[in-house]
């Protein structure tokens, strides 16, 4: 059975078709009131670590090592037990993944559908 997850942008507009809509970003996003941004849950265990995030700065070029460091901080405890919550999700709802990133593309929640999902060749 293939999990239906997918990521998007917390500013859009939320929809029903969303499922469960869970925010992985570690920061909040500015500009969004907690009320205002309908979430099941802000899941911070499983995003990249501060000094990763930062190392990014979301340039698509440091794309394929930042994806390669973030998988391998999924093996850490916290983060594994994150990801294996939204795994369990996954398994009996559709999931909506979140973050505030304006290149989704290129994103932690892009590495997470894949991880979720088998795409790939995740080693998380």
């Amino acid at each position: 059975m293939t999990k239906d997850i997918t990521y998007r942008r917390i500013y859009e507009e939320s929809s029903p078709e969303d499922g469960k809509r869970v925010l992985v970003d570690r920061v909040w996003p500015r500009g969004v009131r907690k009320v205002d941004a309908h979430l099941d849950e802000w899941l911070r265990d499983v995003a990249p670590s501060t000094d990763l995030r930062r190392w990014y700065g979301h340039k698509p070029s440091r794309f394929a090592e930042f994806r390669r460091r973030y998988l391998t901080e999924l093996g850490e405890p916290t983060r594994r037990h994150a990801l294996d919550h939204l795994r369990d999700i996954a398994d009996h709802d559709k999931l909506t993944l979140l973050t505030a990133t304006h290149d989704v593309d290129h994103s932690q929640a892009a590495v997470l559908v894949e991880c979720l999902t088998g795409a790939g060749t995740s080693g998380a």
